[in-house]
């Protein structure tokens, strides 16, 4: 080796000795960093997520005011208005705190810390910071959407103030024990061994706003004329399709949110193959509702296809991070024949004007079950069993698969017990005070003059204001005159 050769060696080990401390001395400040980055990463996703599941309160309320008749259509405005902001505040105050983790006794059934959420606050140890209140935030999403479900039943007859009183308590106490039976470390969290997997809340958020609005309609009744003399269901068709299709559409976009979010993390890009999964079950939820409604009633009613793409979002929604792709749509595809027959069989005894209680309500409780018998042994959660189909057609352990499916029904039956048992005591106690049901001569005019004093499409119900009433006369537009005595409370 040449003298220059070796002074160029020497050098450059003399300048590897010198630097390398300050490598090695900067590698746990670089790796902090990194992982500061990343964790503000997940926040921006869980962010957008967020938006988007709160952009589905706008989904509910065109496709509950386009399912309305026009002089309903404004009480719905209202109404998702309202709720929004009562349950914001019931969460951040007892909602919050009850769906957490608990210590001692209770944290079986309530989560102990966490109330009247607020920075720096001490939570079982653990300082809140901006993570923790977007996190919290995402979970008052949820709250707002499982909510917002309740209220499809009682369309067009309810009383404003029930809304009130019962989203205060909903908010509060309802949902939250029931999300921290799953996902707050309560009972079940852990039965027997085995956690309930219910990804992003077929049970937790779907079942438990239909079996609340079960409640209520159990005790509300049906709207006036919904049933001929001899019981039969008549028709009362809402006022506008494209407001339901609008509706529809925003709430699947939405979902992508909902169960994609789900994640809370980005790393491996997990979220991609649960938003995928919710893609196939919905479009495959159309379908399987449009064939059944073909099969019996030889049309493809609008109405029925909208519930199917509803159907299949909720059926999937405990399964999208536990499932496989092959498995989404036939999860998809048999919620929506299960929606239709749903929504034809309870319409017999039952008026929920939007179908709530079959696209939320049963296809709640199948997206459960599904999970227990499609759930991956790649995806389920660590000491949870496989899905039976696994058993059957694989080499997974049949009893830890049917132990797991066991699991999975008895998340249904609970919920929906403890949930219409509450439910039904709040919504019992609003009746025998204050009433839970409009007076039939407000149902007649409708609940947008009678309960907010305006009309939705006033243009439908009064004459033009710039003409006295003595002088518009039916050639003027067309259309029957109106005049005061045709508006409730005008002379």
């Amino acid at each position: 080796m040449s003298f220059k050769k070796l002074g160029i060696a020497s050098f450059l080990t003399l300048l590897a000795a010198l630097v390398a401390p300050g490598i090695a001395a900067a590698e746990p400040v670089q790796l902090e960093a990194f992982t500061a980055k990343a964790l503000e990463l997940d926040m921006v996703w869980v962010a957008f997520a967020t938006v988007l599941v709160f952009f589905m309160q706008a989904g509910f309320m065109f496709l509950e005011i386009g399912f309305s008749r026009m002089k309903n259509a404004g009480a719905g405005v209202a109404k998702i208005l309202v709720n929004l902001g009562i349950v914001t505040l019931a969460w951040w105050a007892v909602g919050y705190g009850i769906s957490g983790f608990g210590e001692g006794g209770l944290a079986d059934f309530v989560g102990t810390d966490g109330f009247f959420f607020h920075f720096d606050q001490d939570i079982l140890g653990t300082a809140v910071t901006a993570d923790t209140a977007m996190l919290m935030l995402f979970g008052l999403a949820f709250c707002a959407v499982s909510l917002a479900i309740v209220w499809g039943t009682t369309l067009e007859r309810i009383k404003f103030s029930s809304y009130v009183i019962y989203a205060i308590v909903f908010g509060a106490i309802i949902y939250p024990m029931v999300a921290h039976s799953v996902w707050g470390g309560g009972l079940l969290s852990d039965v027997g061994g085995k956690p309930v997997m219910d990804f992003a809340g077929s049970s937790v958020v779907h079942l438990t706003g239909a079996t609340g609005g079960l409640a209520a309609l159990l005790l509300l009744g049906a709207r006036k004329g919904k049933y001929a003399a001899d019981g039969s269901p008549r028709a009362i068709p809402g006022h506008s399709m494209p407001l339901v299709g609008l509706g529809i559409m925003i709430l699947w976009i939405g979902w992508f949110g909902f169960n994609g979010g789900s994640t809370f993390v980005t790393e491996g890009s997990f979220f991609g193959e649960v938003m995928l999964n919710t893609q196939l079950a919905a479009a495959a939820g159309v379908l399987g509702a449009c064939i059944l409604v073909y099969i019996k009633t030889k049309a493809l009613d609008v109405g029925m296809a909208g519930n199917g793409a509803i159907a299949g979002l909720v059926g999937i929604t405990a399964g999208c991070g536990f499932v496989e792709y092959w498995a989404a749509p036939i999860i998809g595809f048999l919620a929506g024949l299960l929606v239709v027959a749903c929504v034809l069989a309870i319409e017999k005894v039952l008026d929920d004007p939007i179908g709530a209680l079959s696209a939320h309500g049963a296809a709640g409780i199948w997206g459960t079950l599904a999970v227990g018998i499609f759930g991956s042994p790649r995806l389920v959660l660590d000491g949870a069993g496989p899905g039976l189909w696994y058993a059957i057609f694989g080499d997974a352990s049949f009893s830890a698969a049917l132990g797991q499916f066991g699991v999975q029904t008895l998340a249904v039956v609970a919920t929906f017990t403890f949930v219409l048992v509450v439910s039904y005591i709040v919504f019992a106690i609003v009746k025998a005070t204050i009433g839970i049901r409009v007076t039939e001569t407000e149902e007649d005019a409708g609940l947008d003059i009678a309960s907010h004093g305006m009309y939705g499409y006033p243009e439908a119900f009064i004459p033009q204001p710039e003409l006295p009433v003595g002088e518009y006369t039916p050639s003027m537009a067309g259309t029957p005159v109106a005049s005061h005595a045709d508006t409730p409370g005008k002379a």
